[in-house]
């Protein structure tokens, strides 16, 4: 798996699947949270599956010699 996820990107499914699992304990206390392990999982490895079946990444391209 080549990761196709930048920094940022990474950080904002980390917080964004943290804040959906916490609905699953605080809040409405419904089992609808659990979604938050797919960018939680995708945020921890790097990779996103539906970007990789677009061709997409979010990660920087290499830097071209001037």
């Amino acid at each position: 798996m080549k990761k196709n996820e930048a920094g940022w990107d990474r950080v904002v499914r980390v917080v964004l699947g943290i804040g959906l699992l916490s609905l699953t304990l605080i809040g409405p206390q419904t089992w609808l949270g659990l979604v938050g392990l797919v960018p939680l999982v995708t945020g921890l490895l790097g990779f996103c599956p539906l970007y990789g079946m677009c061709g997409s990444s979010t990660c920087p391209g290499p830097k071209s010699a001037p």
